[in-house]
């Protein structure tokens, strides 16, 4: 009972950030990510009612004239080489650096676009009560490069639905922009974060005092 008041209480108030967040010209901010941290809402978490077909992707990309879905936009936005892009959007040629355990990839199907904060974690911290247009709009966020990231499928699946508290990129050289991408778009989309998460994004962020985050509020 208590549970269901406090999370009924936690979407009404992410409904009024939601409604914040769409004003217009919002402007960005820059914050240490130890400053960041302390920004994230704190909440129990629970994934109760979570399917991941409530977060509709990929769609047809910011240009839906391109004929490219929001994955293939990604790929030819993140390419360190760019693709040869044929009928059907399909991606030939190019090259990528998937920084979370730092690797370069040669073909675009050996890639998987990661959702810095994945789907079923963004409805453990406050997605549950989006509706379903804002849902599909952080599904295929592409209003931030820290949003969606090309990494190795690999890498991608051994992450897969884990915080930080769980899971961090097997480089260690990667981990200080990774703590701020995740922060970033935490604090982007209006997430909470649990006791757990912020303790490991706190630690973690001590190692890192010259890492900025730099964020928008999502309209």
């Amino acid at each position: 009972m208590v549970t269901s008041v406090l999370r009924g209480l936690v979407a009404a108030l992410l409904a009024v950030l939601s409604i914040t967040a769409s004003t217009p010209a919002q402007a960005a901010q820059t914050l240490t990510v130890a400053e960041a941290v302390t920004r994230l809402p704190v909440d129990a978490e629970s994934r109760v009612g979570y399917d991941r077909d409530a977060f509709r992707h990929w769609n047809r990309g910011d240009d839906p004239s391109d004929g490219c879905s929001t994955r293939n936009e990604v790929l030819i936005a993140e390419a360190v080489e760019p693709p040869t892009v044929g009928p059907r959007c399909r991606l030939t040629g190019g090259r990528w650096w998937s920084y979370y355990n730092q690797v370069g990839v040669t073909a675009a199907s050996g890639l998987g676009i990661d959702h810095m904060v994945p789907l079923a974690e963004s409805w453990d911290s406050g997605a549950f009560a989006w509706t379903a247009q804002r849902r599909e709009a952080y599904a295929n966020d592409q209003g931030a490069q820290t949003s969606l990231v090309a990494v190795t499928a690999r890498s991608n699946r051994s992450k897969a639905d884990q915080d930080p508290a769980q899971w961090m990129p097997p480089a260690a050289a990667a981990h200080c922009r990774y703590i701020a991408e995740w922060v970033g778009t935490k604090l982007r989309w209006s997430m909470t974060a649990d006791e757990t998460e912020v303790a490991a994004l706190r630690d973690a962020a001590s190692d890192c005092p010259g890492q900025q985050v730099t964020f928008e509020l999502a309209a």
